[in-house]
């Protein structure tokens, strides 16, 4: 069944922090928007660059989407999309506007935001995250996820890494033409937590079990824990919602927090990241800053962009922050 959609509005990307010691080749090139305003002694680049209005939706009229299939969670109304690029267009390679001259194609899972207890793949919003990345030549599969505080933590990061499973079984590989090597993580908010969580799990080979070969997250939360109350003031109210994800009562007895905040599991091995976040949205920026730090003194590869203003999660996505995680991402999962 074929579904379309309209492009969600966007803002503009002013920063960019390209860290680790085995940065992704390609990734440094992206091109510069506005000034330039220099280069810290930990070599982070940064960039300015004026606030834009937000761009409209847009229709993907060669894009199929398969819904609602049964992908293993425990819930079996929990289920995934998955979006289908034009069976003619072959996938672009990298840094080009050539096409693969291997098949088959990349996998992308989307995983949606909504403060871990509310929100659908089938949101306009997502689902148009979904269309335009079959649009530029992924499998994009797009996932619902057990909610709070009905189904706590892990409930959610276990759905994730059975779709990541899921997506890599033999039926799913023969039927999508997927790629079981390539195949990367996107969520924003409580999304971009997940995809965060699912990138620093585990050790080593990126092509296997639920490990996944690259992570774009937008305004994901990266500490959970007290501690994570320091960065940039968590509100009263966000700290309540965490405690329902979490599932505990309170901060002091609630041993699992730290086990839900990518931030404690990063190491060496883990996949390159790409990080958004808004200066002054709801999810304090400092959350990001600390995550990108994480992964910087691991050697993780990882670009962070920053936008001006308050836009949040998939609300950055504009043109220009497209065609960046669009070109991130071919070069991340190049064949």
């Amino acid at each position: 069944m074929s579904r379309r959609a309209t492009r969600p509005a966007r803002a503009t990307p002013t920063r960019r922090r390209v860290v680790g010691g085995a940065a992704v080749a390609g990734v440094a090139t992206l091109v510069a928007i506005g000034t330039l305003a220099g280069c810290a002694d930990d070599g982070v680049q940064r960039e300015t660059a004026p606030d834009t209005a937000f761009p409209v939706l847009q229709d993907y009229p060669d894009v199929e989407v398969v819904e609602d299939l049964e992908f293993g969670s425990p819930d079996a109304a929990t289920r995934l999309d998955v979006c289908l690029p034009d069976e003619e267009a072959p996938p672009v390679a990298a840094g080009t506007t050539e096409p693969e001259t291997s098949q088959p194609r990349a996998a992308v899972l989307i995983v949606h935001g909504g403060s871990w207890r509310q929100g659908d793949k089938a949101d306009v919003a997502w689902r148009n995250v979904c269309e335009w990345l079959a649009d530029e030549g992924f499998v994009a599969v797009n996932t619902n996820y057990r909610l709070a505080p009905e189904h706590p933590f892990p409930a959610g990061i276990d759905d994730v890494r059975t779709a990541v499973h899921w997506i890599r079984d033999d039926d799913q590989v023969e039927r999508f033409d997927i790629d079981p090597d390539r195949v990367a993580a996107f969520g924003g908010s409580a999304g971009g937590n997940l995809a965060s969580l699912l990138g620093v799990e585990g050790e080593g080979d990126l092509t296997s079990g639920s490990r996944v070969k690259g992570v774009v997250n937008l305004s994901g939360p990266a500490d959970l824990s007290t501690a994570g109350f320091a960065l940039g003031g968590v509100v009263a109210s966000f700290r309540d919602i965490q405690l329902d994800y979490l599932g505990c009562v309170d901060y002091e007895s609630c041993g699992v927090a730290e086990a839900a905040s990518p931030i404690y599991s990063v190491d060496p091995t883990d996949p390159p990241f790409f990080v958004g976040h808004s200066h002054d949205e709801r999810i304090p920026m400092q959350q990001s800053d600390a995550l990108v730090d994480a992964l910087g003194d691991a050697g993780v590869a990882t670009t962070y962009v920053t936008v001006p203003g308050t836009m949040h999660s998939i609300a950055m996505l504009n043109e220009e922050m497209r065609d960046r995680i669009t070109e991130w991402l071919r070069v991340t999962l190049a064949p």
